[in-house]
Formats: structure tokens, sequence, C-alpha cells
């Protein structure tokens, strides 16, 4: 019979000395008896798992509006790929593998309905009003507006968890840390591992998802050279392979590219900057898990053609362009007429400010449930 006593004794022959180890950690905001036979990072993933913001996550947008078909990723695909793409890199490098797990799990719980559109509309109307960010919105997720415990609000989840919701970094995020996590420093080399996985899976499943949708023609590829490469390896391995099957097996090798890269050159890094333990990694002011320069140099033409034929297209711009409509539309609905909030919502406005009550309630949001109250709201023959 394996104990947590003995998981945690475990780690410590089998982690590198630089991750972070469950009998190390911070603890809860909330003193409970820990599991005779779980992890505390372990429960921390099944509590984000069974939360409803991680089940919401099905119906919210990636890139493509969620009734624009059932093929593309949602959020909440995206959050699964990103778990096993961090996964695989942990392991490799002797990280603590439930730890990246449950950030990954977490790390997009935060989001509003209709992805960065929505993110961008609540932000610009809460400005003034102590603002809006995702990251910031998912720790007030697992801190209060979770309710499932009758001795805390929220999911009572450790402070290394809750350090990687906070701070959760891409070229996608605007990085605003929430107290206290502004004072401990970089973020540990878990969270730095999700944040590589996020742009891992962001960049090669929104590439796929704009080839098969159409936006993208895979033809307009040709000259980026991380596309040629796989290319070229596609035609020795299965050139009489069909199109669809190419396409797939062009996805599976960027990724594999990519991962490989990370591993061996976060290896380095930590050589290089002598990071012994956990408190070192503090000290080191750029991230240390990261891409190499070369593939660095291979991924910005990728990522440049993604910005300017996928996010940048303009039937995707129309679909946000809506989305901030439906957003700013319905805030100022709730806004001019709090009594409409369903009852759970309203008791706030009691004690908390109202922008910040209607902030929370369109943030946890679906596209589905959005649109059903845009059209309760604006549409006559609409059922309210």
């Amino acid at each position: 019979m394996l104990s947590r006593r003995e998981m945690e004794k475990r780690e410590y022959d089998f982690l590198a000395p630089y991750a972070i180890k469950a009998k190390e950690s911070r603890g809860r905001a909330y003193k409970e008896p820990e599991h005779p036979y779980r992890g505390i990072y372990q429960r921390d993933k099944d509590r984000i798992i069974y939360s409803t913001a991680f089940r919401r996550l099905e119906y919210k947008t990636q890139v493509f509006v969620n009734h624009e078909g059932d093929y593309y990723r949602t959020r909440l695909t995206h959050t699964l790929e990103v778990v096993q793409i961090a996964k695989s890199i942990a392991r490799a490098l002797r990280l603590n593998e439930e730890l990246v797990e449950a950030v990954a799990l977490a790390h997009d719980l935060g989001h509003t309905p209709f992805g960065h559109a929505g993110e961008d509309a609540l932000a610009e109307i809460m400005r003034d009003k102590g603002g809006f960010d995702h990251n910031g919105h998912g720790l007030r997720v697992v801190e209060m507006l979770e309710k499932r415990y009758p001795d805390f609000p929220g999911l009572n989840l450790t402070y290394e968890v809750k350090e990687g919701i906070v701070k959760h970094c891409t070229s996608f995020d605007k990085l605003r840390i929430a107290v206290p996590f502004e004072s401990e420093g970089p973020a540990n080399l878990e969270t730095q591992v999700v944040d590589v996985a996020d742009e891992i899976a962001y960049d090669n499943h929104d590439l796929d998802d704009g080839i098969t949708s159409g936006l993208i023609d895979e033809h307009n590829l040709a000259n980026i050279i991380i596309w040629k490469e796989v290319q070229n390896l596609i035609k020795k391995r299965c050139p009489f392979a069909s199109e669809e099957v190419k396409k797939y097996q062009a996805i599976k090798m960027l990724i594999d590219m990519q991962v490989t890269d990370v591993i061996q050159n976060s290896e380095k890094r930590l050589r290089h900057f002598d990071v012994k333990n956990p408190a070192d990694v503090k000290k080191v002011t750029e991230k240390i898990i990261a891409f190499s320069k070369n593939m660095q140099l291979k991924r910005t033409p990728l990522r440049g053609f993604l910005m300017n034929n996928l996010y940048k297209h303009y039937r995707v711009i129309r679909m946000s362009d809506k989305a901030a409509r439906f957003i700013k539309s319905l805030f100022k609905v709730y806004l001019d007429k709090p009594e409409q909030l369903p009852p759970h919502t309203a008791e706030r406005l009691n004690k908390e400010e109202k922008h910040r009550v209607i902030c929370d309630y369109i943030a946890g949001m679906t596209d589905r449930y959005a649109l059903d109250e845009y059209k309760k709201f604006f549409e006559p023959y609409e059922r309210v």
C-alpha cells in the first residue's frame, strides 16, 4: 500500500533538486487535514476538474465561436492538450508532474466567453473599476467564486498552484500579478513549463483549426522554414498518405520538434544558471524553461503567419467584434437594472461593488449562455 507520506519520500529520490516537492509546499489558506493516500497537488488537480469553472471551459471559445462547429478547439480541449504537452516536458526534466498538471488544468479558468475578445471588452469596461485580466480572475474563481465547501470559499488550493494561475505568462497574456505573489520573484519551474506548453498548443492547434476551417490555405505556408522541414519529413515517411493524414502528421511533428527543443534547451539553461533548488529559480530574472534561439527563429515566422492569416482574418475579426458588442450590451443591461441578475448573483450587490459583481457574472458565462442571454434581452419574441 502506497501512502501519501511514502509518495512524498519518493519525490526526493526521483525528482530533480530544483523541482518543488509536495512536503515543502507553503500549504493552503485554510487548514485542512491531508488525505492519507492522495498527494496535495493531486487533490488540487481533482478539485479543479470537479469545479464549475472547469466544466464551463467546454463551451468557451478558443478561436472559433462554439456554434461554428464541433471540430474546433474549445478552452477545455485546449487545456487538456496543454496538460499533455506540459507533463511530457516535466517528466523529462524531473519536475513535479502533479503540480504541473494542476497548474495546466487551472491556467484558463479565468477566461471569459468569446476568447480574448471577451477579455478585452471586460478590461475596457473595468478600466477604472479595478481592471480585468483572466489570470487575476482565475485567482478569484479558485479563492472566492467557486462554492463547494462548507468551511471556506473557493477551492482552497495550495499556494504553488495559485501562484501558477497568477504568474501564467505567454505572448498572448498581459501579466498583472496579484498580491501577495508580486514580491515572490519569477514563477516556479513547473509554471514555466505550463507557459511554454500553452504556446506550443496554441500555435499548432490553431494552425490545425485554421487549415481545417479553410481560413488558412496550406499552400501559403510553403515559404515558412519550420513548415518546409516537416513537409520534407512527411514526404519521406508517408508519401502516399491522404492529405488529411499528412496534415495531422505535420501538426504532430511540429509539436514534437518544439517539445524536444524545450527539453534539451531547458536542461542547458538549468546548468548555465546553476539552478540547484527552487529558491535559485527565483533569482533568475528570465525564463529558464524556454526554446532555443534557433527554434525561436523558426517559430517567429509561423506565429507571424498565424497573426496575419488567422487571427486577423476578416471572419475572425467579425466574430471578435460581434462578441465584444454582446459583452458590452449585456454589461450595460445589468448595470442599468441590476435586479435582472439571477438571485444568487444579485445578493452579492449588498456587500460588493456593482461593476465587479457583473464582471464576475459575465466572465463566468459560456459562449452559449452569453448568446442566450443576449437573445432574451434584445430579441422581442424570445422568452425571458
